[in-house]
C-alpha cells in the first residue's frame, strides 16, 4: 500500500514501520546494509542520514522510492490519491 511523506520524520517513520513489518531489528538491518544500528535508528527517528543510506534501506526493505507532484488539496484529497 502506498504511502505519503513529507518530512524526513515522516519517511523515517514509515521505513520503521515497513522494517517491523518484515520482522527485522535495526542491527539486522544494518548488517544487511554494513551500516552500524545507530545509522539505522538515525535514519528512522530524526529522518537523517545520507542518500546512499536510504536507497541501501529501501533496496534491503524490498522498497522503491516514487517522485509525484505534491497535492494541494486538503487531506481528503491526499487520501484520495492511493
Amino acid at each position: 500500500m502506498p504511502t505519503m511523506s513529507r518530512t524526513p520524520k515522516q519517511l523515517g517513520a514509515e521505513l520503521r514501520r515497513y522494517r517491523k513489518n518484515r520482522q527485522l531489528t535495526q542491527g539486522k538491518l544494518g548488517e544487511l546494509i554494513a551500516k552500524r544500528q545507530a545509522t539505522v535508528s538515525t535514519l528512522e527517528s530524526e529522518g537523517s542520514g545520507t542518500l546512499e543510506t536510504l536507497f541501501a534501506v529501501l533496496s534491503a526493505l524490498d522498497l522503491e522510492l516514487t517522485i509525484q507532484p505534491r497535492s494541494k488539496g486538503g487531506r481528503t484529497k491526499i487520501e484520495d490519491a492511493f
